[in-house]
């Protein structure tokens, strides 16, 4: 409901009316998983540097549709998250401009959920630009995975300590690592925690 009324004034801010789309309702048993590697950690005064995203259909990572996408920072990257993500300066050489990157993204997702791991800054870093572009902040539906995580693990241990971190949750679900802080690996990974929690017995995705 809240977000039905919030989505309602969204809209009205739209600039341009070809992203409509975004609005509609979602895609059933459609979503989209991704995540981005950013300058820093500070969505106000970082960039994002890349962004890997994939499509699930029917349980199911679509192998033949994916998005990987660099983007040249306007900020200079940080020594810290060069250490985590291992991009530099140089890698980005021939990476794109954030607004060609967010259109094909927009198209890229069309109106599915979108789903991560620590989503809320993913999705602070996509509205930062996509707000003053077209007017409005990213209006799908999300699933967050470590709260899904979390209401699955304490129907088995009522009142435990839940340790929500990635290697963790990746660890505790048995998912191969395809190497971590690479958007695109980080989005497959992301996608198989949820195709495999989607489907254990007492989770139910709203």
């Amino acid at each position: 409901m809240f977000r039905n009324l919030k989505n309602y004034f969204n809209k009205k801010n739209l600039k341009d009316k070809k992203y409509s789309f975004l609005f509609e309702d979602s895609l059933e048993d459609e979503y989209v998983c991704f995540d981005c590697e950013t300058t820093g950690l500070n969505p106000k005064e970082d960039d994002i540097i890349s962004i890997g995203a994939v499509i699930i259909k029917n349980n199911t990572i679509v192998s033949s549709k994916k998005f990987i996408k660099f983007v040249k920072p306007k900020t200079k990257l940080q020594a810290d998250a060069i250490k985590i993500h291992h991009i530099r300066e140089c890698d980005l050489a021939d990476a794109e401009d954030i607004d060609k990157v967010i259109e094909e993204f927009l198209e890229f997702i069309g109106n599915r959920t979108l789903i991560g791991y620590f989503l809320e800054f993913d999705i602070a870093m996509i509205n930062k630009y996509l707000k003053p572009k077209l007017g409005i902040n990213i209006p799908n539906k999300t699933l967050e995975v470590s709260g899904i995580y979390h209401d699955f693990k304490i129907e088995k241990i009522p009142q435990g300590y839940i340790d929500l971190r990635f290697n963790t949750i990746m660890s505790e679900l048995n998912i191969p690592s395809l190497g971590k802080h690479d958007a695109y690996n980080d989005a497959i990974m992301t996608a198989m925690i949820f195709i495999k929690l989607k489907n254990s017995p007492n989770v139910k995705i709203n």
